[in-house]
């Protein structure tokens, strides 16, 4: 699976048991809250004033088996 920036954080969190870890290490540990965990990743992103480009960019990493 390719994450982008549209991708819902709650998608992310479904396609990899450690996709938690990425949220908490970039800030957005409140990832539990549903309402949250249903917007794109670029959207908590911007709430939490993070890069969502960076958060997408080691995701990808989690996923391509480089993390």
């Amino acid at each position: 699976m390719e994450i982008t920036k549209q991708t819902t954080i709650i998608e992310a969190l479904q396609a990899h048991p450690k996709a938690r870890e990425v949220f908490v290490e970039h800030g957005m540990g409140c990832i539990g809250c549903m309402g949250a965990a249903m917007e794109s990743i670029e959207n908590g992103a911007r709430m939490h004033g993070v890069d969502p480009e960076a958060v997408v960019r080691d995701l990808n990493k989690l996923f391509l088996g480089e993390k």
